[in-house]
């Protein structure tokens, strides 16, 4: 098991059309490789970014036919490259949608599959309500797949306000977290760093967060900021909040096992009765 690992975060601006998002993954897949990438992390959303849901029926379909996921698979098995390909929606139920995150292998296999467990139903001040249960079905699964350079856990933008999805993932010895995003601006600026670094500090478990960014076809904005932090809550990496990009770096997944053995928070966990008086 190699303890070091090449990986190149993406930041996008993702359309409301499979074809403008797999002419982009190609571009991102070239950058990568050129870097000497052993994996790449892409965003939320990445392969299809369309709140219009009649628009989006017409798109989305299964795993085994989504474009975005084939594409992925093509380009790990031609460039020997781990993907974790951000999400994408595929057909759930009854018309719904999953917002679904595969893992993917050097040899074009999805080894593992997550579909998001927290839905985004927010009701911020001033704007209109955000209900993405009316679209997409919830999963049921928390997810930590084995790698050669470790065990890692998928999770998706929202799941990273329930902080007990981390600390399973990281009692199951994972080293790294997934986090694909597409924040908002508002919940960006107020919410995302603090809550990536708090995670990070709390399993000493390094973040990758890769997120969408800007004015998208379907008229959301996002926050961008894709982030790399390490399992001491350092800021290894920010993609900023204007232009999309990559950016890859060497990371030493050892530094979880250091920071846990600083602050054994996992293991000094003691069970408890939660009294109302």
């Amino acid at each position: 098991m190699s303890s070091n690992l090449r990986l190149t975060i993406a930041q996008t601006t993702s359309s409301n059309s499979h074809a403008k998002n797999v002419a982009t993954l190609g571009y991102i897949v070239d950058m990568a490789v050129t870097d000497g990438s052993q994996m790449l992390a892409l965003p939320e959303a990445f392969g299809l970014m369309e709140r219009n849901r009649e628009n989006a029926l017409v798109q989305v379909v299964s795993v085994d036919q989504d474009p975005f996921i084939l594409a992925c698979q093509a380009h790990a098995a031609k460039h020997s490259l781990w993907i974790q390909a951000g999400s994408t929606p595929i057909l759930g139920t009854n018309k719904k949608f999953l917002n679904h995150a595969t893992m993917i292998n050097p040899l074009g296999e999805i080894i593992a599959s997550y579909d998001k467990l927290h839905l985004f139903d927010i009701f911020l001040t001033g704007k209109s309500p955000t209900g993405e249960s009316e679209r997409y079905d919830a999963g049921s699964e928390a997810i930590v797949v084995t790698t050669p350079f470790g065990r890692m856990g998928l999770t998706i933008c929202y799941d990273l306000r329930f902080p007990h999805l981390y600390r399973d993932i990281a009692k199951a010895d994972a080293k790294v977290a997934f986090v694909p995003s597409a924040f908002t601006v508002p919940t960006g600026k107020a919410h995302w760093e603090v809550l990536l670094r708090a995670r990070a500090i709390e399993n000493g478990i390094w973040i990758i967060a890769a997120a969408q960014v800007g004015a998208h076809a379907d008229g959301r904005r996002t926050w961008g900021h894709s982030l790399i932090i390490s399992p001491w809550g350092d800021i290894i990496a920010d993609l900023g909040g204007e232009k999309t990009g990559t950016r890859t770096l060497d990371l030493d997944l050892q530094q979880s096992k250091a920071a846990r053995n600083q602050i054994p928070s996992l293991s000094n966990e003691r069970p408890y009765d939660l009294v109302i008086k």
